[in-house]
């Protein structure tokens, strides 16, 4: 024990670093990039609303610009040798590009790991390029710090989980571990659902729509499709008929039955959407036909919508299947790095992922498409949380996660996780109590 105990503060001692006085910050305006023509890239040493990126218990804080892409890096005083590579959300298309710290930045340096983070050289749902901005963060890492880290973990939220996801794929040998948030684990599924979600409130609303469409034209027509299902934009949903089979196809599509689901539903269909179409309720924002033809990935030809869970369709899911428009996609995901990579499922590390429930925007089916892709490995354990927003999670369920990773990556013992691919379980009204520490209301009590 008392060799040990030498060689852990001798390790220790090796890897302390001296700590680091923040100066007053006064922030840059965004300088323009480098390596993007059009794009500027916002100075990381402040966030985007001003406060300046400071050293915490006085750890060592290193910022610039690498190739196009703003970086932070922050190494505790006590550092452990390991180090966390987060992988931000989508921040749309806009012409700047920002980094920024990750939510559980304190319990990183507070457990003696360091994290880096990156812009990204480009906005939009540019997949590859994270990937690859992320991934050299290590090698940046070990030039800024003059230390190289004897492990890497990768995480992401949202988008950044399809990072983290395709990462670990791609440079298997730079990561340990890896810890994807409410992430798009089923690349090009997440535009499926968006497809069908549009498609079958048109067909169940009985109006025409094509794929290929305009804002104008789009507007139009979600006029039309709103009262028919009972729906109006900013405003909690009355739904008729037609609106409650509606539910019933998007509860399907994006998870099956499960608890909180109804009030998510209501959730998602009072928000408005994305900029340019913030007037429209959330989900016809994303119709992938506002994007044209060219170059999509999303597509139903062999779709089998439900109403139910019985065994065979009932007339009305016949009719919808007949009525509904079908579309084939005219690109699939890349097996490369490029906008959209596929993600194969097959992970050489352990992965330990959060998910919400009542999450419309990225559906806990993407959870369940990775969990049956990768099954065959063993290293994939999903976490559901009964909440009803997008990446909605507590400090203790995040810093849960990350604890119970980095013990399953140091002890081989896997983490527990949910039945995530069990029907009736998902459905008891007690699925995702046990990783789930705050009530959120439209959930019934665990």
């Amino acid at each position: 024990m008392a060799a040990g105990s030498a060689l852990l503060a001798a390790l220790l001692a090796a890897t302390m670093l001296p700590p680091s006085v923040a100066p007053a910050v006064a922030c840059d305006a965004p300088a323009p990039s480098a390596t993007q023509p059009g794009y500027l890239v916002a100075d990381p040493d402040c966030d985007l609303d001003g406060t300046p990126f400071a050293p915490i218990a006085g750890s060592a804080v290193h910022t610039g610009v690498e190739q196009g892409a703003a970086y932070r890096i922050e190494v505790p005083r006590h550092w452990n040798g390991r180090l966390v590579v987060f992988a931000h959300g989508y921040r749309g298309t806009g012409p700047v590009v920002h980094v920024s710290s990750p939510s559980l930045r304190a319990h990183y340096l507070d457990r003696g790991y360091a994290w880096a983070a990156s812009s990204y050289q480009i906005n939009g749902y540019e997949v590859g390029q994270g990937v690859r901005d992320s991934h050299a963060l290590i090698s940046l890492f070990r030039r800024v710090t003059g230390r190289p880290a004897r492990s890497v973990l990768m995480t992401g939220e949202s988008m950044g989980g399809h990072i983290t996801a395709v990462a670990i794929e791609k440079f298997p040998r730079s990561f340990s571990g890896a810890m994807p948030v409410c992430g798009v684990l089923g690349d090009a599924t997440l535009y499926d659902y968006f497809l069908d979600a549009n498609v079958t409130a048109a067909a169940l609303a009985s109006v025409d729509i094509t794929f290929d469409t305009t804002p104008e034209q789009w507007r139009a027509q979600v006029g039309a499709i709103m009262p028919a299902l009972g729906l109006a934009a900013g405003a909690p949903p009355a739904l008729t008929p037609a609106g409650r089979a509606w539910s019933d196809v998007v509860e399907r599509r994006t998870g099956g039955d499960r608890p909180g689901f109804d009030a998510s539903f209501a959730y998602w269909n009072t928000a408005t959407s994305l900029a340019p179409y913030a007037d429209l309720p959330f989900l016809f924002g994303l119709y992938p036909g506002l994007s044209g033809s060219a170059d999509n990935v999303a597509g139903n030809r062999h779709t089998v919508y439900r109403l139910t869970d019985a065994p065979r369709l009932n007339p009305a899911e016949r009719r919808l299947n007949a009525d509904v428009l079908r579309v084939t996609p005219s690109a699939r995901p890349s097996p490369g790095l490029g906008s959209i990579p596929r993600v194969d499922g097959r992970p050489r590390v352990p992965v330990l992922s959060l998910h919400g429930l009542g999450d419309l925007f990225v559906p806990y089916s993407m959870e369940q498409i990775y969990a049956q892709r990768s099954a065959a490995t063993g290293r994939f354990v999903s976490r559901a949380i009964r909440a009803t927003g997008h990446c909605d999670f507590t400090q203790a369920e995040l810093q849960r996660g990350f604890d119970d990773l980095t013990t399953w990556i140091a002890t081989g013992r896997k983490a527990p996780g949910d039945p995530l691919l069990t029907p009736p379980a998902v459905a008891a009204p007690t699925f995702g109590c046990r990783f789930t520490t705050t009530a959120r209301p439209g959930f019934p009590p665990c």
